[in-house]
């Protein structure tokens, strides 16, 4: 398993086994995994295990010396005898990886079986939990996204490792562990790989797929013999940041237990070679600092991170430069990371995140995810789908999005070697967000006919216009919306009296609303008070605010003698639709106040209906708990009691007249 299976990314030294007793053996194992060589502990494990010694710790064991090398096929065996044999000793995150491993070998089904375990045995306080509970179709969503890219193999890869390629100038530079002749060449014991070197090679066209030439490693002083990996390059191409072993000026750092971490170093290219890189300031002996990535000016460092204070195996964080000075890394935060794997980040020329996780919900083992980015973060990632997504680790995507080709790296089947790089080209453009339309015909309530020249005008959840639109001569409209959010779509034309339609959209991808709306002969009924469909009545008609008490949903007697004049208003025009919206103020907590402010908009219809004979199906209305506050008085706001009191009130919306 190469650096991208774990952010530990351990440099060892071999110990020799010795054969002893099963317990003496066990322990010879135990001490080979703690220095994280899996390769030299699982071959104890299997004599062990093969011999019918069975452990809860064994087991576990031995499905990590195979879950940290990406052999998720075997690493799903060993997990299944433990879950057989010892389920009520898996703690939670055994259960994720048991599931991860499933879904190498496609048991999607058989892996979601276990993750409704996790999420039991988590109670949702866990990232991963949470992202599986709200994505029970993500294989939907993945399915919907896949297909956007074309792929093809590349001519570099060697039957060793190769991956984090990136861009600098017209070469790909990338990370190889191919080695060379000599006897005395290291060899990582977590894999029993050689070390990894930087190389170059030159596109030969630039078609997808083309041959990439003239490979060579990296010129000047980067490539030693330890592990150097995952580079990205200022836009001048003049700076390198690039991941290495803990080796700086010839002495190789420790930490406490005696393990070689990551960091990142910084390279100036010189007369054609590279100088003598650099440790950058926040990298430390305790904890590996991996996987730089620069925003589209570089201003920004991103990278990957165990340090203290994290929320998973390794998160995302990014950092100022600040010329040749940095400030302090900050996480990309619970958007982004989980309590898996999150690495490997890369920032588009539009400030798009690409990054490869095991946290997020994917196909199995690593796979990519793209992020749009905000004002001060990430939009929610979404896997980007196959085919650069599968089963196997999926990882190091870059794409210049001018072109809209790129690369990638994966340990799928089919490739050279224990990782392989992939080119391909962007051929649509990926989901990004959720997204949803609302769409529909307008008809004459009657005849059924289809009414041309309507204007449809799709509102927020407080009646203000977002946007508006001409029918076609069907009469039908789209609008595009967002999910889970509450929208109000009006019809209106000369020879008709105007109506909407109230509803709110769920968290389902690319869905379709389907609103028609019918309309009724006759003009608009104008007043003198100017009444018309989404005016505030209580406003119109300059109705004193419905209050309530503190705490209660009961109708006041102050409240009684305004609520006559909306029942009068209901007699006055016998075609008027109404919608009661109840508020609350910020005292209490949102759900509670949700739950009042729905006893009081049910209170206040069901007075209107009793009280003033209005048929139920006139009028309709919902509770809004603190989400439309009329003043600052929030959360955490020091506010009078009259301040607070304007809060809480009951709004009506007219519908239709």
């Amino acid at each position: 398993m190469q650096l991208k299976n774990y952010i530990v990314f351990l440099l060892v030294v071999v110990v020799s086994y010795i054969g002893v007793s099963q317990e003496r053996q066990i322990a010879y194992a135990d001490d080979h995994f703690k220095k994280y060589e899996f390769i030299d502990a699982q071959r104890i494990y299997l004599k062990v295990a093969d011999k019918g010694y069975h452990s809860a710790d064994l087991l576990k064991k031995l499905g990590d010396s195979y879950y940290f090398n990406a052999e998720l096929n075997a690493a799903s065996r060993w997990y299944g005898v433990l879950y057989k044999e010892y389920r009520s000793e898996m703690e939670a995150e055994y259960l994720f990886r048991y599931a991860q491993s499933l879904k190498s070998a496609g048991n999607y089904s058989d892996s979601d079986i276990i993750m409704d375990l996790f999420e039991t045995k988590t109670g949702l306080r866990e990232r991963r939990a949470q992202l599986f509970n709200q994505e029970r179709d993500y294989l939907d969503l993945i399915e919907m996204q896949s297909g956007k890219f074309q792929i093809t193999d590349v001519g570099i890869n060697s039957s060793f490792s190769d991956f984090a390629p990136s861009f600098h100038k017209d070469e790909l530079v990338f990370a190889s562990s191919r080695g060379n002749s000599s006897i005395n060449k290291v060899i990582h014991e977590w894999n029993e790989m050689p070390f990894l070197d930087l190389y170059t090679a030159v596109a030969s066209s630039s078609t997808v797929g083309g041959d990439l030439q003239g490979l060579e490693k990296v010129k000047g002083k980067v490539n030693t013999k330890f592990h150097e990996s995952s580079s990205v390059f200022t836009k001048d191409g003049n700076t390198m940041y690039f991941t290495r072993n803990n080796y700086t000026n010839k002495y190789l750092k420790q930490n406490e237990e005696g393990t070689t971490l990551l960091k990142l170093y910084r390279s100036r290219l010189e007369k054609g070679k590279w100088s003598k890189a650099e440790e950058l300031p926040f990298n430390s002996d305790s904890y590996s600092v991996a996987h730089p990535a620069l925003s589209a000016d570089d201003k920004k460092l991103y990278f990957a991170s165990d340090m203290p204070g994290g929320k998973g195996l390794s998160d995302l964080y990014v950092v100022d430069i600040r010329g040749d000075d940095f400030g302090i890394p900050k996480s990309l935060g619970d958007q982004i990371n989980t309590e898996g794997r999150e690495t490997f980040p890369f920032i588009s020329e539009s400030g798009r995140l690409y990054f490869a996780s095991d946290g997020h919900i994917g196909l199995g083992g690593l796979d990519v995810f793209v992020a749009i980015p905000t004002m001060n973060s990430f939009e929610k990632p979404l896997n980007i789908g196959a085919p650069v997504n599968s089963p196997d680790d999926d990882f190091t995507f870059i794409l210049k999005e001018d072109t809209k080709m790129g690369y990638f790296a994966s340990n799928r089947p089919g490739g050279l070697g224990d990782d392989d790089i992939y080119s391909f080209i962007q051929i649509e453009k990926l989901i990004t967000r959720c997204k949803q339309t609302v769409v529909g015909q307008i008809t004459d309530a009657n005849t059924r006919a289809i009414i041309k020249n309507a204007t449809v005008s799709l509102l927020d959840k407080n009646s203000k216009e977002i946007t508006s639109v001409a029918v076609d001569d069907s009469g039908n409209y789209t609008f595009n919306i967002a999910c889970k959010e509450e929208y109000i779509v009006r019809a209106a034309h000369p020879d008709y009296k105007s109506t909407e339609i109230q509803f709110f959209t769920d968290n389902t991808f690319e869905k379709e609303n389907v609103k028609p709306l019918q309309l009724n002969k006759g003009q608009e009924l104008q007043p003198k008070t100017g009444i018309k469909v989404g005016d505030d009545l209580a406003k119109i008609l300059q109705l004193e605010p419905i209050y309530f008490d503190l705490d209660k949903s009961f109708i006041r007697p102050d409240a009684e003698i305004e609520l006559q004049k909306v029942i009068a208003a209901f007699q006055e025009y016998p075609t008027i639709k109404i919608d009661v919206r109840s508020h609350t103020d910020s005292r209490s907590s949102d759900d509670y106040n949700m739950h009042l402010s729905e006893r009081r908009a049910k209170s206040t219809i069901k007075y209107i209906i009793e009280k003033g004979g209005v048929s139920a199906s006139r009028i309709s209305g919902r509770g809004y708990g603190e989400t439309s506050l009329v003043n600052q008085c929030g959360n955490t706001s020091t506010c009078s009691e009259e301040e607070h009191q304007k809060n809480r009130r009951s709004e009506f919306i007219i519908l239709q007249l």
